[in-house]
């Protein structure tokens, strides 16, 4: 007999979590103007918020966070997270930032001007809004695949070389770089395939353009190629890393992720002019060049997270707990972003919520039902989080409106999976019922979703 599938890891430390009744939660999403961003966390039963800074660490990053150096210049420990990662990706120039935002930020800061178009795949709220907020364009070129969530390939993610082709035979000299985010999250946390990279590597290459990789989930990218590429099965995650970065000449890292911390990114890049141009952001933006936003517990804690999951074994226990909701989902017939993405399960709120018209917020008002069932906060990925046309000042409803269930790294079991589903089947079964979403009562004018204020119809 074929022994079933367990974790690579055991547990050592336990946090209680608490169930609350439906009266209470239909208290605290009104006062959280139906934003579950707004809710306490103690307010929440099983939180699939994010994926991002909410995994539980290892042992030997704790044992790290002992040794961390806290000097503020030239600490250890940013050597040593240095070494790690020119060591998986081949970059030398290193610049350590609290967080994925604050690299864009930095980077962004020498790289992006008024005029400048951005193409890539499906950029995410933050990228964008850096963008935007530039007065730029961040132009998406996702193959259209992706747009089918129904549909069953296995690199939804890819950019589509005509697109991209296009976008630089038109605006050229508008475009400052490439963007590839991997895995693609917007698109459901779909990966991007090997092949894909050395396509868009050769195209950038034939228009002199640098490329750039949100590389928030790399590991988890490495994985998929690993096991859906031909050609990789015999490859170490590492090794496949490595064949990654050898096709970009930089990345932004959101390290709360594929890092496994609850606080820390970076700025990597071969380009000696990136790092002089992006150097005195960090200064003025983040911090002294070898901590950036980052203490040194918290940079020794990501170079041994770096290096512990980009191990098969790490990802595999991860990626087969998504597989493992995708497939009890399966059995109660709730479409999502096939196949199972790497870190979440995105539902298709207008395929759920059939009743309730785009200009409502399907997704948004399904991730509100789900909280309502049972405590559980998902996050709405879809026509809120596309923010308006920076022109037109429309609401932008061309893109996928899904609901995310991010799954953070060794923190529940398979037993809170099925609750999930069970939650979400109940929801399913009375979906004839929900016929009215909410409107937006208040918003920023970038990345409003975070804070927006809303009204239930």
């Amino acid at each position: 007999m074929e022994l079933p599938f367990a974790e690579s890891w055991k547990i050592k430390m336990v946090e209680p979590i608490r169930k609350s009744t439906r009266e209470e939660r239909e208290q605290w999403i009104k006062e959280a103007h139906y934003n579950v961003f707004q809710l306490k966390s103690e307010q929440v039963y099983i939180d699939l918020i994010t994926d991002s800074g909410t995994g539980a660490m290892s042992d030997r990053q704790w044992a790290g966070m002992m040794l961390g150096d806290e000097s503020y210049a030239g600490a250890t420990s940013f050597f040593k997270l240095k070494e790690m990662i020119t060591k998986l990706t081949g970059f030398e120039y290193i610049i350590p930032t609290h967080q994925g935002r604050a690299a864009e930020n930095v980077l962004f800061s020498y790289l992006v001007h008024e005029g400048d178009i951005v193409p890539g795949n499906s950029h995410f709220d933050t990228t964008k809004g850096h963008i935007e907020g530039r007065h730029a364009t961040a132009l998406d070129c996702t193959i259209d695949a992706a747009k089918h969530t129904q549909l069953e390939i296995p690199f939804k993610g890819n950019v589509d070389p005509d697109k991209l082709q296009k976008a630089l035979t038109e605006y050229a000299e508008r475009i400052p770089f490439i963007i590839v985010t991997i895995t693609n999250n917007t698109a459901g946390g779909q990966p991007v395939s090997m092949q894909n990279l050395h396509e868009v590597r050769a195209i950038a290459d034939k228009y002199g353009k640098p490329v750039l990789f949100d590389s928030a989930r790399f590991a988890e990218n490495a994985y998929f190629i690993k096991m859906r590429e031909e050609g990789y099965q015999d490859k170490t995650i590492k090794e496949i890393t490595r064949e990654m970065f050898s096709l970009a000449d930089g990345m932004t890292m959101s390290a709360k992720k594929d890092g496994i911390v609850n606080m820390g990114g970076f700025i990597a890049t071969r380009r000696a002019d990136w790092y002089e141009g992006a150097k005195g952001f960090c200064v003025q933006y983040e911090g002294y060049l070898t901590y950036g936003g980052m203490n040194g517990r918290d940079m020794n804690a990501l170079a041994i997270g770096l290096d512990e999951n980009t191990e098969f074994d790490n990802l595999e226990t991860r990626i087969k707990q998504v597989e493992y909701l995708a497939k009890k989902l399966d059995e109660y017939g709730i479409p999502y972003q096939r196949p199972a993405g790497g870190h979440a399960i995105f539902i298709d709120a207008p395929k759920v919520l059939t009743h309730v018209p785009k200009e409502e917020f399907p997704a948004q008002t399904l991730t509100i039902e789900l909280y309502l069932e049972a405590g559980i906060r998902g996050c709405e990925i879809g026509y809120i989080l596309a923010d308006r046309d920076p022109v037109t000042h429309e609401n932008r409803f061309n893109g996928l409106d899904l609901l995310r269930l991010a799954i953070p790294r060794r923190v529940y079991t398979d037993n809170h999976m099925n609750v999930i589903a069970a939650a979400l089947k109940n929801v399913y079964e009375r979906r004839e019922s929900i016929t009215h979403g909410v409107r937006i009562a208040w918003e920023a004018p970038l990345m409003r979703h975070f804070t927006v204020q809303l009204e239930r119809l």
